[in-house]
Protein backbone atom coordinates (compact mmCIF):
# COMPACT_ATOMS: atom_id res chain seq x y z
CA UNK A 1 0.00 0.00 0.00
CA UNK A 2 1.92 3.33 -1.24
CA UNK A 3 1.41 6.37 1.04
CA UNK A 4 0.26 9.78 -0.02
CA UNK A 5 1.93 12.48 -1.02
CA UNK A 6 1.08 14.96 2.13
CA UNK A 7 1.68 11.42 4.29
CA UNK A 8 5.07 11.60 3.07
CA UNK A 9 5.12 15.24 3.22
CA UNK A 10 3.97 14.65 7.33
CA UNK A 11 6.12 11.88 7.76
CA UNK A 12 9.28 14.05 6.64
CA UNK A 13 7.76 16.92 8.40
CA UNK A 14 8.28 14.76 11.96
CA UNK A 15 11.71 13.36 10.89
CA UNK A 16 13.29 16.71 10.17
CA UNK A 17 11.62 18.16 13.57
CA UNK A 18 13.22 15.45 15.63
CA UNK A 19 16.60 15.76 13.95
CA UNK A 20 16.36 19.59 14.28
CA UNK A 21 16.02 19.31 17.81
CA UNK A 22 17.91 16.43 18.23
CA UNK A 23 20.60 18.22 17.27
CA UNK A 24 19.34 21.48 19.28
CA UNK A 25 19.85 19.08 22.82
CA UNK A 26 22.87 18.19 21.59
CA UNK A 27 24.26 21.15 21.31
CA UNK A 28 22.56 23.02 24.30
CA UNK A 29 24.08 20.03 26.58
CA UNK A 30 27.59 20.50 25.06
CA UNK A 31 27.31 24.13 25.92
CA UNK A 32 25.95 23.37 29.39
CA UNK A 33 29.20 20.53 29.88
CA UNK A 34 31.75 22.86 28.49
CA UNK A 35 31.20 25.87 29.16
CA UNK A 36 28.63 25.75 32.17
CA UNK A 37 29.28 29.29 32.79
CA UNK A 38 28.35 30.76 29.51
CA UNK A 39 25.73 28.55 29.62
CA UNK A 40 24.42 29.66 32.63
CA UNK A 41 25.51 33.61 31.22
CA UNK A 42 22.79 33.07 28.35
CA UNK A 43 19.98 31.57 30.75
CA UNK A 44 20.46 34.47 32.97
CA UNK A 45 20.55 37.14 30.14
CA UNK A 46 17.51 35.63 28.62
CA UNK A 47 15.41 35.38 31.94
CA UNK A 48 16.56 39.20 32.21
CA UNK A 49 15.22 40.07 28.58
CA UNK A 50 12.34 38.12 29.31
CA UNK A 51 11.36 39.99 32.64
CA UNK A 52 12.40 43.50 31.34
CA UNK A 53 9.78 42.58 28.12
CA UNK A 54 7.18 41.29 30.73
CA UNK A 55 7.65 44.56 32.58
CA UNK A 56 6.72 47.16 29.62
CA UNK A 57 4.08 44.40 28.60
CA UNK A 58 2.71 45.07 32.47
CA UNK A 59 3.47 48.98 32.32
CA UNK A 60 1.55 49.11 28.85
CA UNK A 61 -1.30 47.55 30.65
CA UNK A 62 -1.43 49.69 33.23
CA UNK A 63 -0.79 53.24 31.02
CA UNK A 64 -3.07 52.05 28.87
CA UNK A 65 -6.15 50.24 29.85
CA UNK A 66 -8.95 51.49 29.57
CA UNK A 67 -11.62 48.95 31.54
CA UNK A 68 -8.96 48.69 34.24
CA UNK A 69 -9.79 50.61 37.76
CA UNK A 70 -7.11 53.07 39.14
CA UNK A 71 -5.47 50.77 41.83
CA UNK A 72 -5.39 47.76 39.32
CA UNK A 73 -3.91 50.41 36.26
CA UNK A 74 -1.38 51.42 39.48
CA UNK A 75 -0.52 47.82 40.51
CA UNK A 76 -0.02 46.53 36.76
CA UNK A 77 2.75 50.04 36.01
CA UNK A 78 4.69 49.33 39.71
CA UNK A 79 5.08 45.58 38.93
CA UNK A 80 6.18 46.47 35.42
CA UNK A 81 8.31 48.86 37.18
CA UNK A 82 9.83 46.01 39.43
CA UNK A 83 10.26 43.88 36.16
CA UNK A 84 11.61 46.23 34.00
CA UNK A 85 14.17 47.67 36.91
CA UNK A 86 15.51 43.55 37.94
CA UNK A 87 15.67 42.72 34.52
CA UNK A 88 18.17 45.65 34.00
CA UNK A 89 20.05 45.04 37.41
CA UNK A 90 20.22 41.31 36.00
CA UNK A 91 21.74 42.48 32.77
CA UNK A 92 24.39 44.77 34.60
CA UNK A 93 25.30 42.39 36.84
CA UNK A 94 25.57 39.01 35.15
CA UNK A 95 28.07 37.80 37.30
CA UNK A 96 25.80 37.66 40.79
CA UNK A 97 22.46 37.59 39.11
CA UNK A 98 23.46 33.67 37.58
CA UNK A 99 24.93 33.18 41.08
CA UNK A 100 21.67 34.39 42.74
CA UNK A 101 20.07 32.41 40.15
CA UNK A 102 21.74 29.21 40.90
CA UNK A 103 21.25 29.86 44.64
CA UNK A 104 17.69 30.62 43.79
CA UNK A 105 16.97 27.73 41.64
CA UNK A 106 19.06 25.07 44.28
CA UNK A 107 17.24 25.91 47.04
CA UNK A 108 13.73 25.94 45.45
CA UNK A 109 14.38 22.33 44.34
CA UNK A 110 15.74 21.43 47.57
CA UNK A 111 12.74 22.45 49.41
CA UNK A 112 10.54 21.09 46.65
CA UNK A 113 12.09 17.77 47.44
CA UNK A 114 12.13 17.94 51.20
CA UNK A 115 8.05 18.85 50.90
CA UNK A 116 7.98 15.43 48.37
CA UNK A 117 10.02 13.60 51.17
CA UNK A 118 7.55 14.66 53.52
CA UNK A 119 4.06 14.08 51.51
CA UNK A 120 5.58 10.64 50.21
CA UNK A 121 5.96 9.80 54.23
CA UNK A 122 2.42 10.88 55.10
CA UNK A 123 0.95 8.89 52.13
CA UNK A 124 2.47 5.49 53.72
CA UNK A 125 -0.61 3.95 54.53
CA UNK A 126 -1.85 4.19 51.44
CA UNK A 127 1.10 3.24 49.80
CA UNK A 128 1.21 -0.42 47.50
CA UNK A 129 4.70 -0.52 48.12
CA UNK A 130 6.00 0.70 51.73
CA UNK A 131 9.72 0.03 50.84
CA UNK A 132 9.84 1.66 47.89
CA UNK A 133 8.08 4.93 48.94
CA UNK A 134 10.11 5.04 52.27
CA UNK A 135 13.14 4.98 50.38
CA UNK A 136 11.98 7.55 48.08
CA UNK A 137 11.18 9.44 50.63
CA UNK A 138 14.46 9.26 52.46
CA UNK A 139 16.22 9.76 49.13
CA UNK A 140 14.01 12.95 48.53
CA UNK A 141 14.77 14.13 52.16
CA UNK A 142 18.41 13.75 51.96
CA UNK A 143 18.83 15.39 48.82
CA UNK A 144 16.42 18.52 49.26
CA UNK A 145 18.49 19.00 52.86
CA UNK A 146 21.99 18.74 50.62
CA UNK A 147 20.63 21.13 47.85
CA UNK A 148 19.40 23.90 50.47
CA UNK A 149 22.76 23.47 52.69
CA UNK A 150 25.04 23.67 50.04
CA UNK A 151 22.95 25.37 46.92
CA UNK A 152 25.06 26.86 44.90
CA UNK A 153 26.86 23.23 44.59
CA UNK A 154 23.80 21.31 44.15
CA UNK A 155 22.65 23.42 41.30
CA UNK A 156 26.10 23.35 39.42
CA UNK A 157 25.46 19.00 39.99
CA UNK A 158 22.03 19.45 38.40
CA UNK A 159 23.19 21.57 35.77
CA UNK A 160 26.05 19.49 34.60
CA UNK A 161 23.31 16.33 34.65
CA UNK A 162 21.17 18.57 32.84
CA UNK A 163 23.90 19.12 30.17
CA UNK A 164 24.36 14.91 29.96
CA UNK A 165 20.80 14.61 29.95
CA UNK A 166 20.12 17.21 27.03
CA UNK A 167 23.05 15.14 24.94
CA UNK A 168 21.65 11.71 25.59
CA UNK A 169 17.83 12.83 24.49
CA UNK A 170 19.44 14.73 21.58
CA UNK A 171 20.64 11.63 20.13
CA UNK A 172 17.59 9.59 21.04
CA UNK A 173 15.61 12.24 19.05
CA UNK A 174 18.06 11.72 16.26
CA UNK A 175 17.58 8.18 15.92
CA UNK A 176 13.82 8.74 16.37
CA UNK A 177 14.18 10.84 13.11
CA UNK A 178 15.51 7.67 11.41
CA UNK A 179 13.27 5.41 12.70
CA UNK A 180 9.83 7.10 11.86
CA UNK A 181 7.50 6.22 9.82
CA UNK A 182 4.20 6.55 8.94
CA UNK A 183 2.63 3.85 11.58
CA UNK A 184 3.74 5.73 14.27
CA UNK A 185 0.87 8.09 13.92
Amino acid sequence: MSESAAEKSAINGVRTAFGVGGVLSILAGALIIWQPQGAAFFVTIVIAIYAIVGGLVYAGLGIFSKSKGGWARVGHIVLGLIFIAGGVVALLNLQQATAWLAIFVGILIGILWVVEGIVSLSTLGDAASKGWTIFFAIISLIAGIYLIVTPLLGAAVLWWLLGILLIVLGIIQIIRAFKFSGRDF
